[in-house]
This record gives C-alpha cells, sequence and structure tokens, in this order.
C-alpha cells in the first residue's frame, strides 16, 4: 500500500488563534483576480470510481494551473482510499487526510473550517454526500464560497436515498452547483437548486501516459491472448445493470464472446454466481482494478449497461481508448456520443443490448469507424485544459459577486 509522501501525512488540526467572525469578514473582503487561488477540494473517496478520478484529474489541472490545491480526503484510518491518495503522487497538490470516526461529523466539520482559516482558501469545492452535507457546511460557516459538483445518483435502498434527500436540500445553501450533463441540470432544478446557482460543465479527460497495446494488456490482466472479448467496467451494483448484460449474454451464445468484468461491489458474488448458471464460463470476473483506463485496449469492445449515470468517466475513457462502444442511452450519454460514435440502446433491455453487441461485431468496419469519431469527440470537446478553465471562471465569478456584495454592504 502506498505511503502518503507528500506535505502532510497527518490528520490536520483546527488552527488556533483566529477568531471565525474575523476570519469570515477577511475572506469576504478578498478579491481573488490574481493568477493564484487557494482551492479546497473535499471527499470521502471510496476504493476506486469516476468521482475519485475526476476529483485526482481535477486537483492536478489546477495545480498544473498555477493554483495552490489542496486535497482532504475523509478516511477512517490512514489505510482507506490508498488508490485514490496514490493518484495524486508526483501532482505536487497538497493531500491533507481527515481521520474521523464514521460518524464524527462535527470533528470533521471542525477540521475542514481549521483548514480553510489555516490555508486562507479561496474555494472549497465538494465532491459526494458526505463532503456535501458536512464540508458544505463547513464551508458555509466559514465564509468561503462553496461549489459542489454532481456526480450522480444511485437510488437504491431507503437509506441511500434519505441521504440523497439531504444532499439535494443541502445544494440549496451553495454558492454553485454544477451538474454534469444538461439531464442532470433539469434534475437539480426540479428538485428545488435555484436555476442562478446551476452550471453545467460536463467531465474532462486527461490524456493516459501508461496506456498498454492489446497483447500487454491482455497479459497484465490473466485475460486469453486470442478471442473477443467485451468489456465491463464499473461498480457491480443494481444501477450500473451488470444482470442486464449477463442477460445479454445469454442471447450471444452463438458467437464467440467472453466479457471481461473489471470492478467489485455489493451484487458480485449473487451475479456472477448467476452467469455461470445461466452462460457458463461466458464471464471473466477481475475484481477491482487500479488505474483500469490503461487495460482498455484489451477490449474488442466496451458495454455499458447502466440504469443510470451522471457523465461517467468511464465512458470518457473508452472513447479516448479508441475501442467500440456500445451503451444504454442514460443520464449524460447523450452528451457524450450519438449515434454517430457508438451503438446507443435503451436501459433494462438485454435484447437490445445483446443486438447491439451483435451488429458490432458482424460490422467490424463500421464499429472501428464509431471507435474512431468517438476517440476525435472526446479529444476535441471533453479534454482537460478546457474543463478546468470553466472552474477557475466559475471560482472567480464567485469570489468577485462576494467582494462586490461586501463593498455594497460597506457603502
Amino acid at each position: 500500500m502506498p505511503t502518503l509522501t507528500r506535505r502532510s501525512r497527518r490528520c490536520c488540526a483546527p488552527a488556533r488563534g483566529t477568531h471565525i467572525a474575523q476570519q469570515r469578514r477577511h475572506l469576504r473582503t478578498r478579491i481573488a483576480l490574481t493568477s493564484s487561488l487557494t482551492i479546497l477540494h473535499l471527499l470521502a473517496p471510496a476504493p476506486v470510481g469516476g468521482l475519485e478520478t475526476v476529483v485526482s484529474t481535477l486537483a492536478a489541472a489546477q495545480r498544473r494551473a498555477g493554483h495552490t490545491v489542496v486535497v482532504a480526503p475523509t478516511l477512517s484510518t490512514p489505510a482507506d482510499g490508498w488508490n485514490f491518495t496514490a493518484s495524486l503522487d508526483h501532482t505536487d497538490v497538497e493531500l491533507v487526510p481527515l481521520i474521523v470516526g464514521r460518524r464524527s461529523y462535527l470533528r470533521e466539520q471542525q477540521l475542514i473550517r481549521g483548514l480553510c482559516r489555516s490555508r486562507s482558501v479561496n474555494i472549497v469545492h465538494t465532491h459526494g454526500y458526505r463532503s456535501d452535507l458536512v464540508g458544505g457546511h463547513a464551508g458555509h460557516s466559514a465564509g468561503v464560497p462553496i461549489v459542489t459538483t454532481v456526480h450522480g445518483f444511485t437510488g437504491g435502498g431507503l437509506k441511500n436515498r434519505t441521504y440523497e434527500r439531504l444532499q439535494r436540500l443541502a445544494f440549496r445553501r451553495f454558492d454553485a452547483v454544477v451538474a454534469v450533463s444538461q439531464l442532470q441540470a433539469d434534475q437539480l432544478r426540479a428538485s428545488g437548486v435555484p436555476t442562478q446557482r446551476l452550471r453545467i460543465i460536463p467531465n474532462a479527460l486527461a490524456a493516459h501516459a501508461a496506456r498498454l497495446e492489446r497483447a500487454d494488456a491482455r497479459r497484465a490482466l490473466g485475460l486469453p491472448a486470442d478471442g473477443l472479448l467485451a468489456g465491463w467496467v464499473g461498480r457491480i451494483s443494481r444501477e450500473k445493470g451488470i444482470d442486464v448484460f449477463i442477460d445479454a449474454l445469454v442471447s450471444l451464445q452463438d458467437r464467440p464472446i467472453h466479457a471481461a468484468i473489471l470492478g467489485d461491489g455489493p451484487e458480485r458474488a449473487t451475479e456472477s454466481a448467476r452467469a455461470e448458471a445461466i452462460a457458463p464460463s461466458r464471464g471473466i470476473w477481475l475484481g477491482s482494478v487500479p488505474d483500469a483506463a490503461k487495460y482498455f485496449a484489451a477490449f474488442d469492445l466496451f458495454v455499458l449497461s447502466s440504469r443510470t449515470e451522471g457523465l461517467p468517466m468511464v465512458m470518457l475513457e473508452a472513447m479516448a481508448a479508441g475501442i467500440p462502444i456500445v451503451a444504454t442511452n442514460v443520464g449524460g450519454i447523450p452528451d457524450l456520443l450519438s449515434p454517430r460514435e457508438a451503438m446507443l440502446v435503451p436501459p433494462e433491455n438485454p435484447a437490445a443490448l445483446a443486438a447491439a453487441i451483435r451488429a458490432a461485431l458482424d460490422d467490424p468496419g463500421a464499429a472501428a469507424e464509431r471507435a474512431r469519431a468517438a476517440q476525435l469527440r472526446q479529444r476535441a470537446e471533453f479534454d482537460v485544459g478546457p474543463w478546468s478553465a470553466r472552474y477557475e471562471a466559475l471560482y472567480r465569478e464567485l469570489l468577485a459577486a462576494r467582494a462586490s456584495a461586501s463593498r455594497d454592504g460597506r457603502s
């Protein structure tokens, strides 16, 4: 497990000696229109996932642009989140883990407020429901503009739906709420987020310096050197629709295609057993694979079978890899892909998914042309530089508005 080697390896502690009210006045009168900002990103990282990729990619891009960037992941133990923290190695981003208990929300707020004071933070940027609820409140109480990026909602059980309901309520207190797709923005507006606080900034992808070629990728994953492989990457939970993909495989038993499934989650045991029962020996279950994007050349096509999505980073990674794509037409997928770039099908329809996979196999020339178009679109529309610049423009807009309101209040 990687160790933390950057500036902070310990739990952050609140700064002393500065009264909160004084700090609020100081922050409100600062006009960050110079070349550098201090940005604090907050998240509670999962072992792998699109949210974590977004945060590490954005933080690194902002640091390259000359800003001071602090990333404070909420962790239960120093060993948690090691894959995420490793993703920030060699970026010169300051990593400050917040080591707190699972329900130590007040302590977490204290630590975040201390960071805002000690680092003279200009912007607090939260990611995910825990950081939206806890970090958003802490940033607001510290007098710092707060921004959230909404990475998507999964629904699920009562507990998770309750958290998401609280999260939507919390958004009404944020200075800006960033949706990653038009559909998501419409849903947030319908849930009560004020229109003037909504922004749409689709995700973007950094070029991968260590992407493997087909033979090397298959060898590294322990996959057969020959034969057709459909890749599926994600959290194995209901919203990602692995069951739909498995059912589609049943309809493809006349074709020599296997599924390489990268990921883990609560439905893995159930679905792997079901797959073996109805489509024997067709699935290769690889578990969680850190930095999965480097292995995408191992696949002959990429399948996304989700029931719901925000704007998935894994799809941007598949586009960048230049492999044929078959995907359900949900969430922000239509913002990324058209029929010119991928085979798109309705969700929860195994027959349609199987038919699209079959069509891609039957006409490899057309599939390759769509893959090339998708790759070009990713490079042209979803690159890191313009994406990071859009966030910077948003931050500066919020800071300028706050400074103007402070001047108006004094006049």
